[in-house]
């Protein structure tokens, strides 16, 4: 061969026997196959090997199998994000004519795909109150046929009672879908408690430094896996093994970081809870928090987000003042990381309002000392009473 033929099919070998401790990184967009015969294009590596690389590679198939395993799941698809995952659930399991049942606290994003895409594919939606538990049997319909759950909720953070949800939904023949982030697939089993697909955003916990998007949609039934893989084919949801290597590096320390979030967080929010300024805290762990039974019945552990509601004689004006004179809060969008941030919340849609959106921002503690990010609150607290 020549040399430019060698540079594309090298007969040169490393040395065989290498183990490491770090799951290597398969980058591939085309599989090769040992003949013609057993060449296919088929999404379902379990039943058909491997592929083609939009399909998963060795690094993403590694991630996939250990977030079902950390949820008792059977099979897990990794997304591009934490947002894909939702669509592909809907997509995957309603049609037009179809009706669905969204607590009214969804995360944002998810209910304008709700509200804005599926509503223009001819599906009905009915939000409803997020602490109705049982009584969502009320609005069950006909044609009903997925219900969506997020316990504890965005930024309000009730906390539902997703296995009273999911015996009304199962007894009228609906799938149970369950938001499943917050918990980071740990604090909550979903499958025990009646969920029949849940999703994370691994974007947040499981990756942990704010550095990547990743989604997971993580199931029991071969049923539900079939029309899920299907669905994941066409759409082309391609995940990078890059970010998966980094999202299998932060399962590692998420252990130690959910057990550090925890604690910090819990004592920067009764912090809080003790400040004149502050009206209510919305942390599952706290009896102010709505549903904060259901947290303690269902739930072994809290994380890093919670909300506060502050009091009515505070302007958003003054509200804003306050996140802006921060120095350890960073304001911007998710949560998860290591880094605290801190992010006003005056416009989320709500069709059952429990609290004045104009007075909530939400936090994310992060890694910082709990005293540091205590003092610069009160500091911040001066700013807002100034």
């Amino acid at each position: 061969m020549t040399w430019e033929t060698t540079l594309i099919h090298p007969t040169a070998k490393a040395p065989e026997g290498f183990r490491s401790l770090v799951p290597p990184v398969h980058r591939a967009s085309t599989t090769v196959f040992d003949s013609t015969e057993s060449l296919s294009d088929d999404w379902a590596i379990d039943r058909s090997g491997y592929t083609y690389g939009l399909y998963g590679t060795p690094t993403v198939q590694e991630l996939a199998a250990r977030i079902a395993e950390l949820e008792h799941g059977t099979y897990t698809f990794i997304t591009p994000g934490g947002q894909a995952a939702i669509s592909l659930i809907d997509l995957a399991f309603v049609r037009a004519g179809d009706h669905i049942l969204v607590p009214d606290h969804i995360y944002g994003p998810n209910r304008a795909l709700v509200s804005r895409v599926l509503h223009g594919l001819g599906v009905e939606a009915t939000f409803y109150p997020p602490t109705i538990g049982a009584g969502v049997e009320s609005l069950i319909k006909p044609n009903t046929v997925l219900v969506w759950c997020e316990s504890p909720g965005s930024v309000t953070m009730e906390v539902q009672d997703v296995p009273a949800i999911a015996e009304v939904a199962h007894r009228h023949g609906a799938i149970v879908a369950l938001d499943n982030t917050y918990a980071a697939g740990v604090f909550f089993d979903a499958f025990a408690h009646g969920v029949d697909v849940t999703m994370q955003a691994l974007t947040k916990y499981v990756g942990g430094h704010s550095d990547l998007l990743l989604g997971s949609v993580t199931v029991r039934s071969e049923e539900l896996y079939r029309k899920l893989g299907m669905t994941r084919q066409l759409l082309g949801m391609g995940v990078s093994p890059d970010e998966c290597s980094l999202a299998l590096r932060g399962l590692l320390t998420l252990g130690v970081r959910l057990k550090a979030l925890e604690a910090s967080t819990l004592e920067v929010a009764r912090w809080l809870a003790a400040r004149p300024e502050i009206e209510t805290v919305l942390h599952p762990a706290l009896p102010s928090c709505p549903g904060h039974e259901i947290w303690q019945r269902d739930f072994t552990g809290s994380t890093s987000v919670f909300s506060v509601v502050f009091d009515a004689k505070y302007s958003m004006d003054a509200i804003r003042a306050f996140v802006d004179s921060l120095e350890l809060f960073e304001i911007g969008w998710s949560w998860g990381g290591v880094t605290s941030l801190a992010v006003p919340q005056f416009t989320i849609p709500r069709s059952h309002p429990q609290f004045r959106r104009e007075s909530l921002v939400r936090f994310n503690i992060g890694l910082e000392s709990p005293s540091d990010l205590i003092a610069d609150l009160e500091r911040g607290l001066g700013v807002l009473g100034a």
